[in-house]
């Protein structure tokens, strides 16, 4: 069983999941294909490893020694691909594509980080969540990073980082904002295809406010980084412009006090990033290398 890590792979991620439907999803195989993994190990050890309760799962005191001895595994797993690398020397370059917030300001802060882990090339394609995923599915991408799940066949998806929309503008905006403040407000719209825009209606809906519609519209834009600065050289004299942004994009600007955040009214816009990569590729070294540098990033 030692030398077919799989299914040891796949009791760690049941483990750190606690679900065995969760382990599914991140692996991108069914559930069923899960249970039978973990009875494979218990037939081969003869022995009970992991007892599955309503809210979760939980190790016996045999899973919790396998546990531990999988982790050594697989630590020395990713040691000794580091070594392959080495030995192999093989020049590429590793495409991203990377939906605009975090081929702009998330993923540049890591790139020569990921040179160095996996000693190659490496370069981001920016075009919307679902380019993206066409771009992988085509080959033309070796992983896509993205802010929005549309899943497709073929293609695993792992939840990554947690992103927050807010909403921002180059002078202080009231704690409590209210319908009529974000229509008197000046607009600076992301564009209609965008998926923080989308997500941003749906959470006006939940908050009991307007369309963003009905917003009084200045210009739209894709391009993040010109929404970002058409705000912050902006004129305020009769009132605010504003804009919606992932908070990961903002977080410097704040600390510069340069622009001003606020929330809708007890709700805080959150949404999951995701790593997505070809199933036929997940066994691929310098796949699982990025992945598990991407998965350390905070």
């Amino acid at each position: 069983m030692l030398s077919d890590f799989a299914k040891l792979n796949t009791f760690l991620i049941v483990v750190k999941e606690k679900s065995f439907s969760k382990a599914s999803v991140k692996l991108g195989i069914s559930q069923p294909a899960v249970t039978q993994q973990m009875k494979f190990i218990e037939d081969y050890l003869d022995t009970k490893i992991l007892d599955r309760k309503k809210n979760g799962i939980k190790l016996t005191k045999e899973g919790e020694k396998l546990f531990l001895i999988a982790q050594k595994l697989q630590k020395a797993i990713v040691a000794a691909e580091q070594q392959l690398f080495t030995i192999i020397d093989k020049k590429i370059n590793f495409i991203f594509g990377a939906s605009k917030v975090i081929g702009d300001y998330i993923l540049p802060t890591v790139l020569n980080d990921i040179k160095q882990v996996i000693n190659n090339e490496v370069s981001i394609n920016v075009d919307f969540s679902s380019g993206c995923l066409d771009s992988l599915l085509d080959k033309k991408v070796d992983m896509a990073l993205i802010e929005s799940p549309i899943f497709r066949d073929g293609i695993i998806y792992r939840e990554w980082l947690e992103d927050e929309i807010v909403i921002f503008s180059n002078q202080p905006l009231p704690k409590r904002i209210k319908n009529e403040d974000l229509q008197s407000y000046k607009w600076v719209c992301r564009d209609s295809e965008s998926h923080t825009r989308r997500l941003f209606k749906e959470y006006l809906d939940i908050a009991g406010f307007q369309d963003c519609d009905t917003f009084n519209i200045v210009t739209e834009s894709s391009s993040l980084t010109a929404i970002i600065q058409t705000v912050l050289h902006s004129s305020s004299i009769d009132s605010p412009t504003v804009s919606i942004a992932s908070y990961r994009a903002l977080k410097e600007y704040e600390d510069d006090g340069k622009l001003f955040i606020t929330r809708l009214p007890r709700l805080h816009i959150k949404r999951i990033l995701y790593i997505a990569y070809l199933k036929d590729r997940k066994h691929d070294a310098f796949i699982d290398t990025v992945l598990n540098f991407l998965l350390t990033v905070k």
